[in-house]
């Protein structure tokens, strides 16, 4: 099976889309549409490194300066819950977060945390509705690679390091 990052010209192209239907989205959510709100869904769907709620606010702060991290927390969480945003924590990490609303996996850099998007083409059709759990009833899937980033590889062979978790709580990279 191939495996292929999604390009940022495609995630731009989803997040125009998106964007155009946010606030009627909203407003049949119940949700108002708050230039902060709006900031905030711009700002995940521009990202490709499924950024945390720290990154998010810095962004957004340079329209609205006054904007909180808990206002940016408490947003995020109600995007989340509507359906308009979801969140992807990797084991032993904090909350990041992701616009794309569309079936996906990702990659996860073990040194610096970095995460990608990626699609599979054939995984979906070949597990099909083969995915089964004993005592639960499967709402969706989506698969995690981990593996080493570029960057963190070469600055590996450079460092002369060998160690896969070397970096590992590192700032990932953009």
């Amino acid at each position: 099976m191939e495996l292929k990052v999604v390009n940022d010209s495609r995630r731009a192209a989803y997040a125009r889309g998106r964007m155009a239907d946010f606030a009627a989205r909203c407003r049949a959510a119940g949700l108002p549409v708050t230039p902060q709100r709006a900031a905030i869904i711009e700002a995940l769907l521009r990202a490709t490194d499924h950024p945390r709620a720290e990154t998010i606010c810095a962004e957004v702060r340079r329209r609205h300066p006054h904007v909180s991290l808990a206002t940016v927390h408490r947003t995020l969480e109600t995007l989340c819950r509507i359906g308009e945003a979801r969140k992807v924590t990797t084991l032993h990490d904090s909350a990041r977060y992701d616009g794309n609303l569309k079936p996906h996996h990702h990659v996860v850099c073990v040194r610096c945390r970095r995460i990608r998007d990626v699609e599979i083409a054939g995984l979906d059709t070949a597990l099909g509705g083969a995915i089964r759990a004993p005592g639960f009833k499967p709402l969706g899937w989506s698969l995690e690679i981990q593996a080493v980033c570029d960057n963190c590889a070469n600055s590996g062979e450079r460092a002369g390091r060998s160690s896969e978790t070397s970096g590992v709580g590192k700032t990932p990279h953009n």
